[in-house]
């Protein structure tokens, strides 16, 4: 990635942090938008349907209020910024904010949004989604009621727990059918010229139906007469009470009958409630015609609103990362391309976070790599913080180049082409590879692919073998890293030899982080990195504060002084030979 479009946005979250009000405008407008890139990849698949064309055309409509609120912004200026800048900064922003308006191509899906705004009736969509879930719950308590009656405790077991019946006794629920129910429409009328004659044709024949079913009554003096259509009757009057006595003499021939009521056919009903179902047909098919055009206006438009939500992301991020910044007093990094590191006051976020949970204070650190010391040889107490170093400038790096503000009270960085971690320890059984091999998996990729340009981060490399073995791996990995491979690297170890086998490394710092012990045997960790050498690991303070029994711990206290002495002894007989 290039500086500039790294520092473009910086830019941009700068901006809505020196401008709150625009950040909070963009935001609350974002907040109404859908995932347009999910939507109309739906749709070059061919599966998107009439909720997603109008959550699409939302989302054209709001970007398009989204420019005019940065256009605004970056002509007129009347909100105030949080702090004073300089004018070539202020200017810089302002074209950014200006080129990212000029990103967007809306002139085509605003066309697209009108038209589906003015096809698609969201009022008949609801209704329509709302049947559905009517037929859903029908369905689910029918569920319910044969699985309270049937089901045993051995069924139970293999069914979803949302069929799985309640606690409280289940009544069946099982509603009526129901004729005459209106047509649910989700185009609007006016959708096409051919929909607006077929609703009008529809309108026509619905009037002349009960113009029939009023002339009928009168005629047959039938009250209770209604025209209505049954599955298995099709298109039939039926009339109740002494009305069904009353109309056998107009109509003696009857479809079905009972002690209260009776059907018939009327040959003008039937011929009429048939050229109704053909027109209900073909609104039908030209509601599928019209869904069909709009479903290929977005694919016809599929790159335009591809690009227009790439820009609404970027914005939605910026916001995010502005959110951020304020929220955990994050810094504008500098961008450069020399291979250097001067981080000033790094912190790790997620660390910091859970510390001030705690009610406790995190402890920044510095960390200054270049032409001078292009690799830090970081040794000191387990716990201490070595391995939370290591992560959080990592951290502070790809934060930085992701365009995001950064934990610390400054930090310059070059860019990075790879940033690799050796850290943690994991086995891979199912691959018949040890915790050692995984290692040396992950050791042999960072020495085989970082550049001068990468990053490394290294946490004890070579613990999951022998000292001598570990010790070796360990210094082969800095003699690589520092000869061939010459870039930026963090290396953490409990190996103290590799500090004296690397005294020839002009361009290797060693650095260090302490444990403060007092009288009384308590002690506290001392988190900030000083230049130098631990050769204390305090391995059995840690064990004691894990809960290692006292009698265990006595033992290791014993075994490490006299291994300590064999290892003195062996010192002196070497200077003496």
């Amino acid at each position: 990635m290039s500086l500039s479009t790294i520092n473009d946005r910086l830019d941009l979250v700068e901006e809505t942090i020196q401008y709150p009000q625009l950040r909070q405008d963009i935001i609350l407008l974002l907040e109404q938008t859908f995932d347009s890139l999910r939507l109309v990849t739906k749709f070059t698949y061919g599966r998107g349907d009439a909720d997603d064309l109008m959550e699409l055309s939302k989302t054209i409509l709001v970007t398009s209020s989204i420019v005019d609120v940065l256009h605004e912004h970056a002509t007129s200026r009347n909100s105030v910024p949080v702090d004073t800048a300089p004018a070539t900064s202020d200017t810089r922003r302002r074209q950014c904010i200006s080129m990212l308006e000029r990103r967007f191509d809306l002139a085509q899906p605003l066309e697209l949004a009108k038209r589906i705004q003015h096809a698609i009736d969201e009022d008949g969509l609801s209704e329509y989604h709302r049947m559905e879930n009517e037929e859903a719950e029908e369905m689910s308590d029918l569920a319910q009621d044969v699985i309270g009656r049937e089901a045993g405790e051995e069924d139970l077991k293999s069914l979803p727990k949302r069929v799985q019946p309640k606690l409280t006794m289940i009544t069946g629920s099982f509603k009526s059918a129901t004729d005459g129910r209106e047509d649910v429409h989700i185009m609007k009328r006016n959708a096409s010229t051919t929909l607006e004659r077929l609703h009008k044709s529809l309108d026509k024949m619905t009037e002349a139906k009960a113009s029939l079913e009023q002339e009928m009554r009168q005629k047959m003096g039938t009250e209770s007469l209604v025209l209505k259509w049954t599955p298995n009757l099709a298109h039939i009057a039926h009339v109740k009470g002494k009305d069904a006595a009353r109309a056998t003499t107009f109509y003696p021939r009857s479809l079905s009958s009972s002690k209260s009521t009776r059907s018939f056919q009327i040959p003008e009903w039937t011929s009429l409630g048939a050229q109704m179902d053909e027109t209900r047909f073909r609104i039908r098919t030209e509601e599928q015609r019209v869904l069909g055009e709009l479903r290929e206006g977005v694919v016809q438009n599929l790159v335009k609103l591809r690009r227009n939500a790439a820009v609404l992301d970027e914005l939605d991020v910026a916001c995010a990362f502005a959110t951020l910044a304020m929220r955990k007093d994050l810094i504008r990094p500098i961008l450069s391309a020399e291979p250097s590191h001067n981080i000033v006051g790094g912190r790790h976020p997620v660390v910091e976070a859970g510390l001030s949970e705690q009610g406790r204070r995190f402890a920044p650190n510095d960390c200054q790599l270049g032409d001078n010391e292009r690799i830090w040889l970081i040794t000191g107490p387990n716990m201490a913080g070595k391995s939370t170093y290591l992560r959080q400038n990592a951290l502070i790096s790809i934060l930085a180049q992701t365009g995001s503000f950064v934990p610390a009270e400054y930090a310059e960085i070059g860019l990075v082409d790879k940033i690799f971690s050796r850290v943690g320890s994991a086995d891979n059984l199912y691959q018949d590879q040890s915790t050692f091999m995984v290692e040396m998996l992950e050791t042999a990729q960072i020495l085989k692919e970082a550049t001068p340009r990468s990053f490394v981060i290294m946490d004890e490399v070579g613990r999951g073998t022998t000292p001598e073995d570990g010790i070796a791996v360990g210094y082969a990995c800095l003699h690589h890293l520092y000869h061939v491979n010459q870039c930026r690297t963090l290396f953490a170890t409990h190996f103290h030899a590799l500090t004296d086998m690397t005294k020839d490394f002009a361009k290797l710092g060693c650095y260090c982080n302490d444990v403060l012990e007092e009288p009384d045997g308590k002690f506290s960790y001392v988190h900030r990195l000083r230049k130098g050498v631990n050769r204390e690991s305090h391995a059995l303070k840690v064990a004691r504060v894990a809960g290692l029994p006292e009698d265990a711990v006595a033992i290791a206290a014993k075994v490490l002084k006299e291994l300590k002495g064999l290892t003195s002894d062996a010192g002196v007989a070497s200077t003496a030979a």
